[in-house]
């Protein structure tokens, strides 16, 4: 079996504890007007035209976003970091797109560096079926779960899918005792209101069950906004501008008063 991978990042600090090897599965069900990964929302490979520049020359060169590998491949593209994942508490990270939409590889994937003894962590939307939710827990350590907007019908303008399922499959992850960190994307004008803000901090309030060890603030950011014109997709955050550090400063304040670390960044 194999599954499709858009990049893999070594030395990965910021996708759970430790140093990492995060793998960046292609495919994703929702399409945040924000997401930073655009290469990551096609299910399939990818032909598109890179622009590269040698002095005043531009020269424009085919490049193919995505390629298939075996659970055991990606094993030994982690063992070459393995003394860094090891003497820092680290592991694996599987990120996408949608780790989850390509449920039968990560399985097999997780079962493979569980059995070497490597810390697993799933960076995800929660967007899945309960039974890939069910067949992924017994082999996953840590979850990065993306929590993007608490009202259903702007969760669904601005992400394409409502949050019910999203919800839901979290609260089921955090019941079963999963270790959970919770990520919020800082997206001026859409989810960063008082309403909005407070809405976030009611709902962990209510559902975090002990097993949240910490927030992350996410602030938004515009470094892949240049990858939209190359896959042909329509940027819809013209305008939009970062929040300021006294902002994001002012929001973990805000969430830390739950109890519960809070991180700015990743």
């Amino acid at each position: 079996m194999k599954g499709l991978i858009f990049n893999i990042k070594r030395y990965a600090i910021h996708d759970g504890p430790g140093i990492r090897v995060t793998f960046f599965m292609k495919g994703c069900p929702l399409a945040c007007w924000w997401c930073h990964n655009p290469e990551g929302i096609s299910s399939g490979i990818q032909e598109i035209d890179r622009t590269d520049r040698i002095g005043s020359k531009e020269f424009t060169v085919k490049e193919t976003v995505g390629k298939y590998y075996s659970s055991n491949e990606l094993l030994d593209i982690a063992k070459k970091d393995l003394v860094f994942i090891e003497e820092s508490g680290g592991g694996i990270t599987f990120s996408g797109g949608e780790p989850l939409v390509q449920p039968d590889f990560l399985l097999e994937s997780l079962k493979v560096f569980r059995n070497e003894g490597l810390h697993t962590t799933i960076d995800t939307s929660g967007f899945a079926d309960r039974e890939v939710i069910d067949s992924i827990l017994p082999y996953t350590e840590l979850f990065l779960f993306d929590i993007k907007h608490m009202d259903p019908g702007k969760h669904k303008h601005y992400t394409g899918v409502s949050n019910s399922l999203i919800l839901d499959n979290y609260k089921y992850i955090i019941g079963k005792g999963k270790k959970v960190v919770i990520r919020i994307p800082v997206i001026p004008g859409i989810n960063d209101g008082e309403e909005e803000i407070r809405a976030f901090r009611d709902f962990i309030d209510a559902e975090a069950g002990g097993n949240v060890s910490r927030i992350d603030l996410l602030a938004y950011h515009k470094i892949g906004s240049s990858k939209y014109k190359r896959f042909k997709l329509d940027y819809k955050m013209q305008g939009v501008e970062q929040p300021s550090s006294e902002r994001m400063n002012e929001l973990k304040r805000y969430f830390e008063e739950s109890g519960i670390n809070v991180k700015i960044g990743g």
